[in-house]
């Protein structure tokens, strides 16, 4: 019997959703699904104004209850210790939580601007002048992690915490067709070639097209 649960919204939109999808996958928990009602006013919440923690993903391990992605990665990392979510060296563990930081509570404009959607693909999109900081900075990180660590992982040969927060920035990159040099270009195929995204993919691919009517412009 599964004895943990997660809560998604659209495999399609939901970023927050992803990650915590993936630190569950990458931590080897045998978990079920629970897709929330996409007409419910909070997953709207989520998918509109991208905030990190409404109400998915949230993790349900016995009675434990988590409900903030990187109190999530925190709990697996904790419950499942030889899963090595994080870096074991220290200096490179601490690097891997900054940068993950950082992507949980920032990158605002990146994330209005190329909003996750799988299904779709821009050969021309415009960055308005307000992101391109964001997509500079992220392109920055993902550098010097992979200078410092020598890929094909933000952390080396094995996916981190790192990796599952930075994943949904790979499908925007590919959706909205933004310029990478050759070996970001390499890290973004690495993520979207991963057999936990090529799993969460297909089911992005699966879902209806019209599942919630987006009311903000992007």
């Amino acid at each position: 019997m599964t004895q943990a649960t997660l809560t998604i919204s659209s495999k399609n939109y939901s970023s927050w959703s992803l990650r915590g999808w993936l630190l569950c996958k990458m931590a080897g928990l045998d978990f079920a699904e629970s897709p929330v009602d996409l007409s419910d006013a909070g997953a709207r919440q989520e998918l509109l104004l991208l905030t990190p923690s409404v109400l998915v993903p949230r993790l349900t391990h016995g009675k434990v209850e988590v409900w903030d992605t990187l109190a999530i990665a925190e709990y697996l990392n904790e419950t499942f210790p030889k899963a090595g979510l994080y870096p074991a060296d220290k200096v490179a563990r601490a690097q891997c939580r900054s940068v993950s930081g950082e992507m949980h509570s920032g990158f605002y404009n990146l994330r209005s601007a190329l909003p996750m959607n799988l299904k779709a693909r821009h050969a021309k999109f415009k960055i308005f002048s307000g992101a391109r900081p964001d997509v500079e900075r992220v392109k920055a990180i993902w550098l010097e992690c992979l200078a410092t660590h020598g890929g094909p992982f933000l952390f080396g040969a094995a996916p981190s915490v790192a990796d599952a927060m930075y994943a949904p920035v790979c499908t925007r990159f590919r959706t909205y067709s933004v310029p990478l040099e050759t070996r970001l270009a390499a890290y973004v195929e690495t993520i979207l070639g991963w057999a936990p995204m090529q799993e969460w993919t297909a089911g992005a691919l699966a879902e209806p097209d019209e599942i919630v009517e987006l009311e903000v412009e992007f």
